[in-house]
């Protein structure tokens, strides 16, 4: 007859280790999004907190002597859960302003469409961008390093061991947003520069041809420009989601070290 003891202690810690993960899912890119149930994330937190309380040596970390203190832990595992979601969750964040660059360039920023994954107004090419991202983190596979990052934390930060140094997180919140910028304008570098030639161009034609309206002209132009490079550059929508994944990778290594 199998005999598996449970003590109180262990249900304790499973639950902070079930705290962290549903957090994590929570705001997780691919995850979080509005379109998948929450019953199928509440079910992937579960199973995976139980291979890693399967995979973890509970250590006599949790100590506490009231409930309060106990709910204490329960925060600060939340807190570290979502801490490392939401540094890969802003990183998508840098496609909507490409994309938003891109349409503001080529008149089609008055255009808005309602994402059904996030529930948000965002521009056109920004649609297609975060579209094409969430391609290319399935078929890339890049969900399971998610979950990896998820498990290693629990090496790196114990539970009831992290140690929150608003300094540290605060520069690579300086960094990321450097990075945003930086990542976004090269995304977004063709279609800028073609758009900057045709407004030269279009200035020169209307010094040359005064009775030409190039207004009404340019915008039809831009339009026509920006899609066409937005097809001629359909081959660097790889090379642009490797970029995000690689400031995924960055922001998720500077957050944990800022716990730590």
């Amino acid at each position: 007859m199998i005999q598996y003891s449970f003590s109180v202690y262990d249900l304790e810690y499973f639950l902070l280790i079930f705290v962290r993960v549903a957090s994590f899912v929570h705001v997780a890119p691919f995850f979080s999004l509005r379109n998948t149930p929450s019953n199928v994330r509440i079910a992937m937190s579960f199973f995976t907190a139980l291979l890693l309380y399967q995979a973890l040596t509970p250590v006599e970390a949790v100590v506490y002597q009231t409930i309060l203190e106990y709910a204490v832990v329960v925060m600060k595992e939340a807190i570290v859960g979502l801490l490392v979601g939401f540094a890969a969750n802003i990183c998508t964040t840098i496609v909507n302003f490409a994309g938003s660059i891109a349409d503001m360039e080529t008149g089609l920023s008055m255009v808005t469409l309602m994402d059904p994954t996030t529930r948000e107004n965002t521009s056109i090419t920004g649609v297609l961008y975060q579209y094409v991202l969430m391609l290319m983190m399935i078929c890339t596979g890049m969900y399971r390093y998610f979950f990896g990052a998820m498990a290693d934390t629990f090496i790196l930060i114990p539970v009831n061991g992290a140690v929150f140094r608003s300094d540290a997180l605060l520069d690579s919140m300086l960094e990321f947003l450097g990075d945003y910028v930086i990542i976004g304008f090269r995304i977004v570098l063709p279609i800028f520069c073609s758009i900057l030639l045709l407004n030269a161009v279009l200035g020169i034609l209307a010094k040359v041809s005064p009775q030409l309206n190039m207004f009404a002209v340019g915008i039809q132009f831009k339009i026509l420009v920006g899609l066409g490079v937005l097809f001629l550059t359909a081959g660097m929508l790889p090379g642009i989601a490797d970029f995000i994944f690689g400031e995924m990778d960055k922001m998720i290594r500077s957050f944990v070290g800022g716990m730590t």
